[in-house]
């Protein structure tokens, strides 16, 4: 089956990497709401993002660096941007809404090879998209990013809510005249 898909050792584990990630990405999304190293299914998905980018820059599909490679890099670097959020108050009091948004950048950029792919090989003999400029997969790189959008949105509301100080019961409460 891999000879048929025309994919090489070295390729497949690439893939393989790549699946791991975004299912653990996917159940930080569904079970946590975001995607944080402090969670298993974060750290996986951290560790396996870094893994899919670094063995993807030995992919050369067209003869040479190009635009999958470009997304690597941007994925590295918005990653290193979330983790150093994640862990400091880099960017003070919006370093957990700079961690929340920039992870889940990087897996808005999973999607677009994932979907760019899968169009691209299936099914076999007759695949959806004859290459990754297809019309087509653009529109779908737009709801994706336009489903990012929308989803960092409602992070960032839900951190809005549940980062506002609790009412000190010990405190009495000023009520304006």
């Amino acid at each position: 089956m891999l000879e048929t898909l025309k994919v090489i050792s070295f390729g497949a584990f690439h893939t393989i990497i790549a699946i791991v990630a975004v299912i653990a990405g996917l159940v930080a999304l569904v079970r946590y709401v975001e995607i944080s190293p402090r969670s298993l299914a974060g750290k996986i998905y951290i560790a396996a993002t870094i893994l899919t980018c670094l063995t993807g820059f030995g992919i050369f599909h067209h003869g040479g660096f190009g635009k999958p490679h470009v997304l690597g890099i941007i994925t590295l670097v918005v990653l290193g941007v979330a983790i150093a959020a994640a862990r400091s108050d880099l960017f003070g009091r919006f370093s957990r809404y700079v961690a929340t948004v920039c992870f889940s950048m990087t897996f808005f950029f999973h999607m677009i090879p994932t979907v760019n792919e899968t169009a691209t090989r299936f099914p076999l003999g007759a695949p959806l998209a004859a290459d990754a400029e297809a019309p087509g997969l653009q529109a779908a790189a737009g709801v994706l990013f336009l489903l990012f959008l929308v989803g960092a949105f409602l992070q960032v509301r839900r951190l809005r809510t549940t980062d506002r100080p609790a009412l000190d019961p010990h405190r009495p409460v000023k009520l304006s005249p």
